[in-house]
Protein backbone atom coordinates (compact mmCIF):
# COMPACT_ATOMS: atom_id res chain seq x y z
CA UNK A 1 0.00 0.00 0.00
CA UNK A 2 1.57 3.45 -1.37
CA UNK A 3 1.91 6.01 1.71
CA UNK A 4 -0.29 8.83 1.99
CA UNK A 5 1.02 12.12 0.55
CA UNK A 6 0.05 15.57 -0.10
CA UNK A 7 0.79 17.95 -2.60
CA UNK A 8 3.02 21.38 -1.89
CA UNK A 9 3.91 23.95 -4.26
CA UNK A 10 6.98 26.43 -4.40
CA UNK A 11 8.49 28.71 -6.86
CA UNK A 12 9.38 25.23 -8.40
CA UNK A 13 6.20 23.51 -9.34
CA UNK A 14 4.52 20.68 -7.31
CA UNK A 15 5.85 18.18 -5.07
CA UNK A 16 5.01 15.53 -3.67
CA UNK A 17 5.22 15.22 0.36
CA UNK A 18 4.57 12.64 3.38
CA UNK A 19 1.00 13.42 4.58
CA UNK A 20 2.54 12.50 8.02
CA UNK A 21 5.42 15.46 7.94
CA UNK A 22 5.78 18.47 9.48
CA UNK A 23 8.32 19.31 7.39
CA UNK A 24 7.33 20.77 3.75
CA UNK A 25 8.03 21.18 -0.05
CA UNK A 26 11.54 22.53 0.41
CA UNK A 27 12.47 20.40 2.86
CA UNK A 28 11.64 17.23 0.89
CA UNK A 29 14.01 19.18 -2.26
CA UNK A 30 16.51 19.36 -0.10
CA UNK A 31 16.16 15.52 1.24
CA UNK A 32 16.57 14.93 -2.57
CA UNK A 33 18.91 17.30 -3.09
CA UNK A 34 21.55 16.23 -0.43
CA UNK A 35 22.06 12.32 0.07
CA UNK A 36 25.10 12.93 0.96
CA UNK A 37 26.35 11.33 4.86
CA UNK A 38 22.94 10.30 6.19
CA UNK A 39 23.58 11.89 9.60
CA UNK A 40 21.26 14.35 10.94
CA UNK A 41 21.15 17.61 12.91
CA UNK A 42 22.55 17.12 16.20
CA UNK A 43 19.77 17.21 18.89
CA UNK A 44 21.31 20.50 20.59
CA UNK A 45 21.54 22.49 17.40
CA UNK A 46 17.95 21.93 16.26
CA UNK A 47 16.65 22.76 20.20
CA UNK A 48 19.00 26.22 19.53
CA UNK A 49 17.47 27.25 16.18
CA UNK A 50 14.34 26.66 17.30
CA UNK A 51 15.23 28.91 20.40
CA UNK A 52 16.00 31.76 17.64
CA UNK A 53 12.64 31.29 16.21
CA UNK A 54 10.92 31.57 19.71
CA UNK A 55 12.93 34.39 20.27
CA UNK A 56 12.68 36.34 16.36
CA UNK A 57 8.76 35.82 17.12
CA UNK A 58 8.54 37.25 20.56
CA UNK A 59 10.25 41.08 19.13
CA UNK A 60 8.17 40.96 15.94
CA UNK A 61 5.61 40.68 18.45
CA UNK A 62 7.05 43.53 20.67
CA UNK A 63 7.63 45.76 17.53
CA UNK A 64 3.69 44.97 16.29
CA UNK A 65 5.19 43.08 13.40
CA UNK A 66 2.98 40.04 13.46
CA UNK A 67 -0.49 39.56 15.03
CA UNK A 68 0.10 37.98 18.28
CA UNK A 69 -2.37 35.25 18.03
CA UNK A 70 -0.57 33.78 15.10
CA UNK A 71 2.92 35.15 16.86
CA UNK A 72 1.94 32.86 20.37
CA UNK A 73 1.09 29.61 17.99
CA UNK A 74 4.27 30.18 16.35
CA UNK A 75 5.93 30.34 19.93
CA UNK A 76 4.06 27.29 20.87
CA UNK A 77 5.12 25.29 18.10
CA UNK A 78 8.81 26.24 18.66
CA UNK A 79 8.57 25.62 22.44
CA UNK A 80 7.28 22.06 21.53
CA UNK A 81 10.48 21.71 19.30
CA UNK A 82 13.06 22.82 21.84
CA UNK A 83 11.11 19.75 23.94
CA UNK A 84 13.09 17.73 21.75
CA UNK A 85 9.42 16.85 20.46
CA UNK A 86 9.78 16.91 16.96
CA UNK A 87 13.43 16.09 16.16
CA UNK A 88 12.55 12.91 13.37
CA UNK A 89 11.47 15.43 11.54
CA UNK A 90 14.39 17.27 11.33
CA UNK A 91 15.63 15.21 8.13
CA UNK A 92 17.88 17.08 5.91
CA UNK A 93 21.43 16.31 5.70
CA UNK A 94 24.16 17.76 7.38
CA UNK A 95 26.07 18.56 4.50
CA UNK A 96 24.24 21.31 2.89
CA UNK A 97 25.05 24.05 0.46
CA UNK A 98 23.46 27.47 0.93
CA UNK A 99 24.89 27.88 4.23
CA UNK A 100 21.90 26.01 5.90
CA UNK A 101 19.70 27.20 4.25
CA UNK A 102 17.77 24.53 3.97
CA UNK A 103 18.09 23.35 7.91
CA UNK A 104 16.57 26.86 8.26
CA UNK A 105 13.36 26.08 5.85
CA UNK A 106 13.21 22.39 7.63
CA UNK A 107 12.65 24.75 10.93
CA UNK A 108 10.19 26.71 9.57
CA UNK A 109 8.56 24.16 7.82
CA UNK A 110 8.01 21.94 10.92
CA UNK A 111 7.00 24.73 13.20
CA UNK A 112 4.62 26.39 10.31
CA UNK A 113 2.90 23.15 9.99
CA UNK A 114 2.89 22.70 13.60
CA UNK A 115 0.95 26.19 14.21
CA UNK A 116 -1.51 25.34 11.85
CA UNK A 117 -2.32 21.92 13.29
CA UNK A 118 -2.58 23.92 16.71
CA UNK A 119 -5.02 26.35 14.87
CA UNK A 120 -7.11 23.61 13.58
CA UNK A 121 -5.94 23.76 9.98
CA UNK A 122 -4.34 20.88 7.96
CA UNK A 123 -0.73 21.01 7.20
CA UNK A 124 0.49 22.66 4.10
CA UNK A 125 -2.60 25.38 4.54
CA UNK A 126 0.03 27.90 4.51
CA UNK A 127 -2.41 31.39 4.31
CA UNK A 128 -2.61 30.30 8.15
CA UNK A 129 0.82 30.04 8.81
CA UNK A 130 3.64 30.86 6.32
CA UNK A 131 7.15 29.18 7.00
CA UNK A 132 8.66 32.45 5.28
CA UNK A 133 6.56 35.14 6.30
CA UNK A 134 5.68 34.40 9.27
CA UNK A 135 7.89 32.08 11.06
CA UNK A 136 10.70 33.25 9.47
CA UNK A 137 10.24 37.09 9.52
CA UNK A 138 12.43 39.27 10.31
CA UNK A 139 15.50 36.51 9.44
CA UNK A 140 17.41 35.21 6.94
CA UNK A 141 19.63 31.84 6.99
CA UNK A 142 22.41 33.87 7.15
CA UNK A 143 22.14 35.05 10.52
CA UNK A 144 20.05 32.59 11.88
CA UNK A 145 22.53 29.91 11.23
CA UNK A 146 25.55 31.56 12.94
CA UNK A 147 23.38 32.03 15.83
CA UNK A 148 21.86 28.64 16.28
CA UNK A 149 25.57 27.47 15.99
CA UNK A 150 26.84 29.91 18.85
CA UNK A 151 23.60 29.21 21.35
CA UNK A 152 24.17 25.36 20.53
CA UNK A 153 28.53 26.22 21.36
CA UNK A 154 27.34 27.69 24.83
CA UNK A 155 24.45 25.32 25.71
CA UNK A 156 26.96 22.37 25.21
CA UNK A 157 30.36 24.18 26.34
CA UNK A 158 28.42 24.75 29.78
CA UNK A 159 27.19 21.17 30.25
CA UNK A 160 30.92 20.47 29.38
CA UNK A 161 32.32 22.75 31.94
CA UNK A 162 29.96 21.35 34.70
CA UNK A 163 31.79 18.13 34.41
CA UNK A 164 34.85 19.92 34.47
CA UNK A 165 34.61 21.11 37.46
CA UNK A 166 33.35 17.47 38.72
CA UNK A 167 36.72 16.21 37.48
CA UNK A 168 38.97 19.01 38.93
CA UNK A 169 37.26 18.36 42.19
CA UNK A 170 37.72 14.72 42.48
CA UNK A 171 41.45 14.52 41.01
CA UNK A 172 42.50 17.11 43.75
CA UNK A 173 40.78 15.31 46.18
CA UNK A 174 42.56 12.26 45.51
CA UNK A 175 45.67 14.56 45.58
CA UNK A 176 45.17 14.85 49.13
CA UNK A 177 44.06 11.20 49.73
CA UNK A 178 47.32 9.71 47.93
CA UNK A 179 49.57 12.55 49.57
CA UNK A 180 51.01 9.78 52.07
CA UNK A 181 51.71 7.41 49.05
CA UNK A 182 55.12 7.04 47.81
CA UNK A 183 56.33 6.11 44.37
CA UNK A 184 58.92 6.17 41.85
CA UNK A 185 58.60 9.41 39.71
CA UNK A 186 59.59 8.07 36.07
CA UNK A 187 61.85 9.80 33.51
CA UNK A 188 63.19 8.56 30.13
CA UNK A 189 60.75 5.29 30.54
CA UNK A 190 62.53 4.39 33.57
CA UNK A 191 62.10 4.48 37.49
CA UNK A 192 64.15 7.89 38.87
CA UNK A 193 63.73 9.63 41.80
CA UNK A 194 60.88 9.45 44.53
CA UNK A 195 57.58 11.54 44.22
CA UNK A 196 54.21 11.33 46.10
CA UNK A 197 51.20 10.05 44.50
CA UNK A 198 49.27 12.81 45.64
CA UNK A 199 51.73 15.16 43.72
CA UNK A 200 51.03 13.48 40.51
CA UNK A 201 47.47 14.28 41.41
CA UNK A 202 47.92 17.66 42.25
CA UNK A 203 49.36 18.00 38.61
CA UNK A 204 46.65 16.42 36.90
CA UNK A 205 44.18 18.72 38.96
CA UNK A 206 45.67 22.25 37.75
CA UNK A 207 46.38 20.83 34.41
CA UNK A 208 42.09 20.19 34.14
CA UNK A 209 41.71 23.60 35.83
CA UNK A 210 44.00 25.83 33.36
CA UNK A 211 41.63 23.62 30.39
CA UNK A 212 38.74 24.75 32.43
CA UNK A 213 39.82 28.34 32.61
CA UNK A 214 40.85 28.24 28.97
CA UNK A 215 37.22 26.91 27.48
CA UNK A 216 35.43 29.22 29.68
CA UNK A 217 37.68 32.16 28.09
CA UNK A 218 36.96 30.90 24.39
CA UNK A 219 33.39 30.32 24.45
CA UNK A 220 32.72 33.78 26.07
CA UNK A 221 33.64 34.77 22.70
CA UNK A 222 30.42 33.08 21.51
CA UNK A 223 28.18 35.48 23.68
CA UNK A 224 28.20 38.11 21.49
CA UNK A 225 25.42 37.20 18.21
CA UNK A 226 24.52 38.93 14.94
CA UNK A 227 20.45 37.87 14.48
CA UNK A 228 19.17 40.79 13.10
CA UNK A 229 21.99 40.98 10.31
CA UNK A 230 19.33 39.60 8.08
CA UNK A 231 20.96 38.56 4.62
CA UNK A 232 24.10 40.39 4.49
CA UNK A 233 24.04 42.40 8.03
CA UNK A 234 22.52 45.48 7.15
CA UNK A 235 19.66 44.37 8.88
CA UNK A 236 17.27 44.80 5.20
CA UNK A 237 13.75 43.88 5.59
CA UNK A 238 14.07 44.26 9.86
CA UNK A 239 12.43 46.45 11.94
CA UNK A 240 15.19 49.19 12.99
CA UNK A 241 14.94 47.57 16.80
CA UNK A 242 15.25 44.36 15.91
CA UNK A 243 18.40 43.62 16.17
CA UNK A 244 18.50 44.87 19.54
CA UNK A 245 15.10 43.66 20.54
CA UNK A 246 15.73 40.05 19.22
CA UNK A 247 18.46 39.89 22.28
CA UNK A 248 16.76 39.62 25.33
CA UNK A 249 14.05 36.64 24.52
CA UNK A 250 16.88 35.07 23.11
CA UNK A 251 18.61 35.17 26.43
CA UNK A 252 15.06 34.31 28.33
CA UNK A 253 14.61 31.61 26.14
CA UNK A 254 17.99 29.89 26.31
CA UNK A 255 19.00 30.64 29.85
CA UNK A 256 22.29 31.94 28.22
CA UNK A 257 24.12 35.57 28.90
CA UNK A 258 24.12 36.95 25.34
CA UNK A 259 25.18 40.33 24.08
CA UNK A 260 24.23 42.27 20.56
CA UNK A 261 27.13 42.26 18.28
CA UNK A 262 28.93 45.04 17.59
CA UNK A 263 29.67 44.59 13.99
CA UNK A 264 27.15 42.46 12.45
CA UNK A 265 28.92 42.13 9.73
CA UNK A 266 31.99 40.86 11.16
CA UNK A 267 29.30 38.40 12.93
CA UNK A 268 27.74 36.91 9.80
CA UNK A 269 30.97 36.06 8.12
CA UNK A 270 33.76 35.44 10.80
CA UNK A 271 34.36 31.92 12.01
CA UNK A 272 37.23 32.81 14.59
CA UNK A 273 35.27 32.00 17.71
CA UNK A 274 34.48 28.74 16.64
CA UNK A 275 38.11 27.66 16.02
CA UNK A 276 39.07 29.34 19.97
CA UNK A 277 36.38 27.21 21.36
CA UNK A 278 37.76 24.21 18.84
CA UNK A 279 41.52 24.83 19.65
CA UNK A 280 40.57 24.92 23.65
CA UNK A 281 38.45 21.32 23.25
CA UNK A 282 41.36 20.00 21.66
CA UNK A 283 43.62 20.58 24.25
CA UNK A 284 41.37 19.33 26.72
CA UNK A 285 41.39 16.31 24.40
CA UNK A 286 45.53 16.28 24.77
CA UNK A 287 45.53 16.70 28.41
CA UNK A 288 42.89 13.55 29.07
Amino acid sequence: MAAKVRIEQDSLGELEVPESAYYGVQTARAIANFPISGLRPHPIFIKATAMVKWAACDANMTLKKIDPEIGKIIQQAAAEIIEGKWNNQFVVDVFQAGAGTSHNMNTNEVIANRAIEILGGKRGEYKLVHPNDDVNMSQSTNDVFPTAMRVAALLMCEKLLTAIVQLEKDLGQKAKEFNGIIKSGRTHLQDAVPIRLGQEFSGYARAIQILREKIKTASSGLREIGLGGSAAGTGINTHPQYAKRVVAPLKKISGLLLYPAKNLFERMQSLGDFVAVSGSLRGLAVEL
